[in-house]
């Protein structure tokens, strides 16, 4: 029987897999074209197994050449010599399983090459004796992206490739290399002498613009031959929509929710399934999970831009120039408003728990002693005395920090406050469509009841009177009668109001911090 796997290459007849057949059919009319391009996107985005599913797309057509450098060791790269005369022998053994015949030919191609030069003229003698036009596929460029041979080997492809266009040349047909980083961007030395004077080996590329993470009805192929196989019952659209809606389709985050239910939680395959499937994952340590938690250690930049929009509901405007790493990481990715947004909610909790985690550390707890009390009763969360007691922790310890410091800060101490209350049962997550104009809309799961919570900065009595209305809209959208508005004002002479209110058919509870 099959299962769904997180590790590695997926394999049709040992895994379930997601149907990519329109993304193999984008890349295959590149190929077409004559296109070289890159395939960078970030780890556990899939890369490895579009790679083979792409090789095996392309057999009939073309002669597909699949290679990765990683796990061949440093000293290829060590001299030009070794690395040129090793090349094809890497080639023959990416082939050697599958056809002996291959294999030979290609070593026999390798013999006698001991510099770039003759490097060049076998890719020329190799393609020009094949029957099919050649397409190479370098996976991991990675591993060796900041090697002067690797980047002078790219320099050889790419004056090959503009001599092809110009009827100077043969060589392959199509060039495609993977990796997280964007290769285009690599910086070639021209000479060994001189200053910091850079090319690009790499600027023949073709922009890639094939979406590589999964859409819904993806995501329902993979359930349709799963749900063969078990005949659970579940309802495979609305399923497919769930997991879409805490992944946005990032490959890994698909497959894990699938694997958690099908062997952690005895085939629930229901959306409490899917929330128990998140709770899991997040408490797991995951190499994912370990890249982007180490990201924002490394990079400040990367910190301080994520800390704007899920603490302090800032705007970015998309630009790859001034958020690279963040965009090229897959931490953000683009709305439709062209704004900058947290790529998926496991990513968007992960690191709220994260900053939690790092503020709990540096200053401190914010729930102590003296604002524990039983908010639970009989797996009931009483989300009006936890606001309630969270007004008393504000008045109590920050009412003198100044209003920067609140309008940065507050909503993270609110979830500070929170967490710890409802950590191993409850759920929360944060509704990113809704965080514009100081507004944030949080929704807290807790036994079988769901609470919405909306954080706002007060503004004005014009700003309050806005919130209520926004607020139940939002809960008339989700069909709930009852929400909560957290106010942070930093009116010096406020009053820490707190009570129920009706707007719109909606009872609303709020207080003002």
């Amino acid at each position: 029987m099959r299962e769904f796997n997180i590790t590695g290459n997926c394999a049709p007849d040992k895994h379930y897999m997601v149907d990519i057949t329109e993304k193999l059919i984008q890349i295959k009319k590149l190929i077409d074209e004559r296109k070289y391009f890159t395939i960078n996107r970030a780890r556990q985005y899939g890369k490895t197994t579009t790679r083979y599913a792409l090789e095996n797309y392309l057999n009939q057509n073309y002669l597909v050449i699949n290679i990765s450098f990683e796990g061949i060791g440093d000293s290829i790269f060590s001299e030009e010599n070794s690395f040129t005369s090793e090349l094809f022998n890497i080639f023959a053994d990416s082939v050697s399983f599958m056809d002996q015949e291959r294999e030979k030919e290609l070593r026999s191609y390798g013999k006698s090459i001991n510099n770039f030069k003759n490097l060049s003229k076998a890719f020329t003698r190799f393609c020009k004796a094949q029957s099919k036009k050649v397409v190479l596929i370098i996976d991991e460029v990675d591993k060796s992206s900041n090697n002067q041979l690797f980047l002078s080997f790219l320099g050889i492809l790419r004056d090959k490739y503009l001599a092809r266009n110009v009827n100077r040349d043969i060589t392959f047909h199509s060039v495609i290399l993977l990796g997280v980083y964007d290769v285009k961007n690599l910086k070639l030395k021209l000479g060994a002498d001189e200053e910091r004077k850079y090319n690009s080996p790499w600027n023949i590329a073709t922009e890639f613009e094939v979406e590589m993470s999964f859409n819904i009805k993806e995501i329902t192929t993979m359930l349709i031959e799963y749900e063969k196989d078990y005949k659970t019952g579940m309802n495979i659209e609305e399923i497919s929509k769930e997991i879409y809606n805490f992944t946005s389709g990032y490959p890994f985050l698909v497959s894990k929710i699938c694997k958690v239910i099908d062997e952690k939680l005895n085939k629930n395959w229901s959306i409490k399934g899917i929330e128990d499937a998140v709770k899991i994952i997040l408490d797991e340590k995951n190499t994912l999970f370990d890249d982007l938690i180490k990201n924002l250690e490394n990079y400040k930049e990367i910190y301080n831009s994520i800390f704007s929009i899920v603490v302090e509901g800032k705007r970015l405007t998309y630009n790859y120039d001034v958020y690279e790493k963040e965009i090229m990481f897959g931490i953000l990715s683009k709305n439709i408003d062209n704004s900058l947004k947290v790529h998926n909610k496991i990513f968007e909790i992960r690191i709220y728990n994260y900053m939690i985690a790092k503020r709990g550390k540096e200053q401190g707890e914010i729930l102590t002693y003296e604002y524990r009390t039983k908010f639970i009763t009989n797996n009931k969360l009483d989300m009006t005395l936890v606001l309630n007691k969270f007004q008393e922790l504000m008045y109590d310890e920050f009412r003198n920090k100044d209003s920067k410091f609140i309008e940065r800060e507050g909503r993270l101490l609110f979830l500070c406050f929170l967490k710890p209350i409802i950590n191993g049962i409850g759920f929360y997550y944060v509704e990113a469509e809704t965080r514009m104009d100081n507004r944030m809309d949080l929704i807290v799961n807790y036994g079988n009841e769901e609470h919405i919570i909306e954080l706002k900065i007060w503004h004005g009595e014009n700003y309050e009177h806005n919130a209520f209305i926004q607020l139940a809209k939002y809960l008339e959208s989700k069909r709930k009668d009852k929400g909560y508005l957290v106010s942070f004002s930093f009116n010096k002479n406020k009053e820490y109001k707190k009570g129920w209110k009706k707007y719109s058919k909606k009872d609303i509870y709020a207080i003002v911090v």
